[in-house]
């Protein structure tokens, strides 16, 4: 079965942004399943576009201020 965007619903969502990178903190359900916490991140390009990319690390200043997030992110699971 193809994911189908009208059975997923955003529950919570968060945004930190810095100048150059965001790191979105959601809780999200699919099809009314189990809710779950999801973490992304957008970089800005040399056209000044953004763009999804790879999580992957945090340097410790995102880090403080995503712990937060997901805090209350956690309090809507």
């Amino acid at each position: 079965m193809a994911f189908d965007k009208n059975l997923d619903k955003e529950l919570f969502l968060e945004t930190a942004e810095w100048e150059t990178t965001k790191i979105h903190v959601g809780v999200f359900s699919y099809n009314e399943g189990e809710k779950k916490l999801q973490l992304s991140r957008e970089n800005i390009s040399g056209e000044g576009q953004w763009s999804f990319a790879k999580l992957g690390r945090m340097t410790k200043l995102e880090t403080e201020k995503v712990l937060p997030l997901m805090q209350k992110a956690f309090e809507e699971m």
